[in-house]
């Protein structure tokens, strides 16, 4: 089980590679005019300040034999990509949505949404040119997830995670490859290392759910036990719509989260980063423990939404709840 917050003593290791600026700055807490995001902690060093203490937690989590071998180069992320073919395929947005969404749920994919790129969701001092991003969800098994937190010998739910990660790579680079071969430039992006694509406000905008308090996204369908990857692409599509079902109205009440994370990082209320009012976990707390920890986990996989066959009933919930209130209004 996790410890209490006040139990918690961070590891002198990650400790000492902090830089001298905090991780809530870089990211923009507190600052009330909206800016593009920063290059962090999963960046190649060259491009952010956390290198140090990047390297710090993978060498920790190279240790588990487990997890080393999840994260291996060897492991199973999918093909490389193709050649664009010249002979370009000609189809209608229509068309050409419904076929991607097909390809991508038959090929290991459980969600796909697809949003217009905007420069929000792009880091800052990268560039994306195409036009359309699809967003790409794969679920993780809950019993393996909610093992957290792992220890060295015992990383069930750190290899679950580095599987499901790998799982959405192959959907993502698959995608690309298919795309690619019909004659239309594709390029995917998967995590956990980051590039230019930031990950949770698309897959808000294209109905994949809503921001958990613990900082991850919460679905109607699998709670927040589920990884994401993307596709950026010049093919013509349609755009999906967020889905809002009143996870964030549950998340202003419930303190599950909150209790359940060991170095007390996820607030009780929402912030303001970078012009935003949102709910924000303290990187600084929370970084020590998640290397610690093999990547920890434990908020996602404590969430009620994340219990299989919960998050639907909840869902139909909190919907009936809105219009009730919408009612009395």
């Amino acid at each position: 089980m996790a410890k209490p917050h006040d139990d918690y003593a961070p590891l002198s290791q990650f400790l000492d590679a902090f830089p001298d600026v905090s991780g809530n700055e870089v990211n923009g807490l507190g600052e009330t005019t909206p800016r593009p995001a920063t290059p962090f902690f999963w960046h190649p060093p060259s491009k952010q300040s956390f290198g140090d203490l990047q390297d710090a937690v993978l060498q920790h989590h190279r240790l588990s034999a487990g997890v080393r071998a999840t994260y291996s180069p060897k492991a199973p992320r999918g093909p490389r990509a193709v050649e664009q073919v010249q002979l370009q395929v000609d189809r209608d947005a229509a068309a050409w949505t419904a076929d991607i969404k097909t390809f991508a749920l038959e090929n290991e994919a459980d969600l796909v949404g697809i949003v217009p790129m905007k420069p929000e969701y792009v880091y800052e001092g990268y560039e994306i040119s195409e036009p359309w991003l699809i967003m790409i969800g794969v679920a993780m098994d809950h019993e393996r997830l909610n093992a957290a937190p792992d220890t060295l010998d015992e990383p069930t739910s750190a290899v679950e995670v580095g599987e499901q990660y790998n799982r959405a790579a192959r959907v993502s680079r698959n995608l690309t490859n298919y795309i690619m071969g019909q004659g239309h430039y594709a390029k995917a992006y998967a995590g956990p290392y980051a590039s230019a694509l930031l990950m949770i406000p698309p897959a808000i905008a294209a109905g994949f759910g809503e921001l958990g308090k613990h900082g991850s996204l919460i679905n109607r369908t699998y709670g927040s036990s589920f990884r994401l990857s993307a596709v950026v692409t010049k093919m013509p599509l349609l755009a999906d719509a967020p889905d809002v079902f009143g996870a964030d109205d549950f998340c202003a009440s419930c303190q599950v989260c909150t209790k359940a994370c060991p170095p007390g990082a996820i607030s009780e209320t929402k912030q303001t980063v970078r012009g935003v009012e949102k709910w924000y976990v303290d990187f600084d707390k929370c970084i020590p423990y998640f290397g610690e920890a093999l990547g920890c986990g434990i908020c996602i996989g404590r969430c009620p939404w994340s219990k299989p066959g919960t998050a639907p009933r909840l869902a139909e919930k909190m919907l009936a709840r809105r219009a009730r209130l919408a009612d009395e209004d």
